[in-house]
């Protein structure tokens, strides 16, 4: 297991919450929470964008990515948008979590509930060469959407 630092600002709206941790011991993503003073409501199919109240400043090399919490996904149908959300390296800005509400109620947001995870992540930079593509270079070729069978 690799560690690496993540260095995080609060904003004034989110200087009361708690530093974002990891849940359990082999868990992957730091929970985020919503940086809000009072309930705010998703209606359904409705989508809004929730301040966390923080900046990060991420190791080198490295990506963070926002991905949704599996418990508001399965018993509310609330996901990340754009889901995984990239923040680049360079980004310096307060992180926002885009929810959208594909249930059938009104999501309530609470004030400093636990509403994204963050994913650190090393990324591979690459050379990029203008090429034609064999596409018989694999049996699989230019297949694709199923080609490979549904079991």
């Amino acid at each position: 297991m690799t560690h690496m630092t993540l260095e995080v600002e609060y904003l004034p709206h989110g200087r009361d919450l708690p530093l974002p941790r990891y849940q359990s011991e082999g868990a992957s993503g730091i929970d985020l929470y919503a940086a809000i003073d009072t309930e705010c409501y998703i209606e359904p199919q409705a989508y809004m964008a929730i301040p966390t109240g923080l900046k990060i400043i991420l190791p080198p090399q490295c990506e963070a990515q926002i991905r949704p919490r599996s418990g508001l996904a399965l018993r509310f149908g609330v996901t990340v948008l754009n889901t995984p959300g990239t923040i680049d390296n360079d980004y310096r800005g307060e992180i926002m979590i885009i929810l959208i509400n594909h249930g059938k109620e009104r999501f309530c947001i609470s004030p400093a509930m636990r509403i994204a995870q963050l994913v650190v992540t090393q990324i591979v930079y690459v050379d990029i060469q203008q090429k034609t593509v064999d596409t018989k270079s694999t049996k699989r070729g230019e297949k694709g959407f199923g080609s490979t069978g549904l079991s």
